[in-house]
């Protein structure tokens, strides 16, 4: 009997062996596609606020943002996806369910003490019309520049805040503190 019940847990293991190798490079390369875009812009608002103040930064995030996803896009084959919970721009950066649950999830983690830099997640999942894909959300904390445009409103100059009333009408996305996760960055791969 022992030695059926170790077969049968080596037959089972072995099938298992490929499903967790293939979910481990999907993340590896999810998690590529992912991070390579913050950094990015951060680059790109450093050198636009330098140019022309926070307020003259926020066309980085609403324009540039979206089209150097678009570059990874095209390099990579992820799509990435900007998400929150507190929307700034409602048509881009509303979260699907599973987004929201993975918001949800690195809230609590932050406030359960998880650094929220470190904050991740990868997936298997089946999409509404019944395909597989692999999803990944990083979290995305709040940096000294993020508080230009994201920080408390009594803190916002009175320009970024005529900016973003021009712009966003309906922002929500404001009264972040440091290291706050602000959103997070999706990266989906259908299979």
């Amino acid at each position: 009997m022992r030695i059926v019940r170790l077969a049968l847990a080596a037959a089972i293991a072995s099938a298992a062996l490929p499903a967790f190798a293939e979910e481990l490079a999907l993340m590896t390369e999810a998690r590529a596609a992912a991070t390579s875009l913050p950094p990015r812009l951060v680059t790109a608002l450093n050198e636009e606020i330098a140019r022309s103040g926070p307020e003259g930064a926020i066309p980085v995030c609403r324009d540039m943002a979206p089209k150097m996803a678009k570059e990874i896009v095209a390099s990579t084959g992820w799509q990435l996806k900007r998400v929150t919970l507190k929307t700034r721009n409602p048509q881009r950066a509303t979260p699907d369910a599973w987004e929201r649950k993975m918001l949800e999830e690195f809230d609590r983690r932050a406030a359960a003490g998880e650094n929220p830099a470190k904050l991740e997640k990868g997936e298997m999942v089946e999409q509404a019309n019944g395909t597989r894909a692999f999803r990944y959300a990083k979290a995305l904390p709040t940096q000294p520049l993020c508080l230009n445009c994201h920080g408390p409103e009594d803190k916002l100059t009175a320009a970024v805040k005529a900016r973003l009333a021009e712009h966003y009408p309906q922002d929500r996305a404001t009264g972040y503190s440091e290291g706050q996760i602000r959103g997070a960055i999706v990266a989906t791969k259908p299979l």
